[in-house]
């Protein structure tokens, strides 16, 4: 059978749902899971606000869906009415349609328009800075790792080009996160807290989270940054309080008291200008 055929065969009202069903059936057997299927499988979220991420989330899917299940119908039903049923017969010919000219602009534009309303509404709530933090740190990106100072510990961490710096906050506690970056712009990103935000050389940017879930968690540069870019990567660690406090005085021990100025360490060497530990 030639493509011909094959788009002669499509064009027929059954054929075209049984397409349409053998290809739903495949989703679903392969083994997606509606939040897969639907929504793109965002991951869980790990901090209270990451909630309000992924309702916004969620809620545009949804809309979309919508849309596209009403313009499938139009679609199908359009070819199922006006099909051409005589060899010779000939559609009627129509210059414009205005009810649905009129549908087509302004139904469009209160989506837009209601999407951007509950956009500016989330956003607005989450970048509010309210100032009760529990904890503060500031998150030091440079070429090619993080540093992170504990603020209120007078503490610090800060990775190595064998290891992945480690950033331990604890849980259910909201932490004021503030970026500053003392080269080119990078990205905080910790996917499963569905929140990022870039750090920008001579501008320091914050926000607030609360992580409600114990556990691990990947973090990674989010804007191309460089040749190692790819190497920028960290992990969050959630942990209870006592084992926070724990992890501070280790790094007391350490001998890593005071802040990080530059998130480069001293072995490196400095660059003009910069503070050394």
């Amino acid at each position: 059978m030639g493509l011909t055929e094959v788009a002669a065969q499509l064009r027929r009202p059954r054929v075209f749902l049984i397409v349409i069903g053998a290809v739903a059936a495949t989703t679903l057997l392969s083994g997606c899971t509606a939040n897969e299927a639907f929504f793109f499988d965002m991951p869980e979220p790990a901090t209270k606000e990451a909630h309000t991420i992924l309702n916004l989330w969620n809620g545009s899917w949804i809309a979309a869906w919508g849309v596209g299940i009403v313009t499938w119908g139009l679609m199908l039903w359009a070819a199922v009415a006006y099909r051409r049923r005589h060899k010779d017969e000939v559609p009627e010919q129509t210059t414009y349609n205005m009810p649905l000219e009129l549908l087509y602009t302004v139904v469009p534009l209160i989506m837009i328009l209601g999407l951007f309303w509950f956009t500016a509404r989330d956003q607005s709530e989450l970048l509010t800075m309210e100032n009760d933090q529990v904890q503060t740190v500031n998150v030091v990106a440079y070429r090619w790792n993080w540093g992170f100072n504990y603020l209120d510990e007078d503490v610090y961490t800060v990775g190595t080009p064998a290891q992945n710096s480690v950033l331990v906050l604890p849980v259910n506690e909201k932490v004021r996160f503030e970026l500053t970056s003392p080269d080119v712009i990078h990205s905080f990103w910790v996917p499963d807290f569905l929140f990022k935000m870039d750090v920008i050389p001579g501008k320091t940017n914050a926000f607030e989270l609360t992580p409600d879930k114990i556990g691990t968690y990947v973090g990674r540069c989010a804007e191309l940054c460089g040749v190692e870019h790819s190497q920028m990567l960290f992990s969050v660690k959630v942990v209870e309080r006592a084992e926070f406090d724990a992890y501070v005085e280790q790094l007391k021990t350490q001998g890593q008291s005071g802040l990080l100025d530059t998130g480069r360490s001293t072995d490196e060497g400095q660059m003009p200008g910069e503070t050394a530990l």
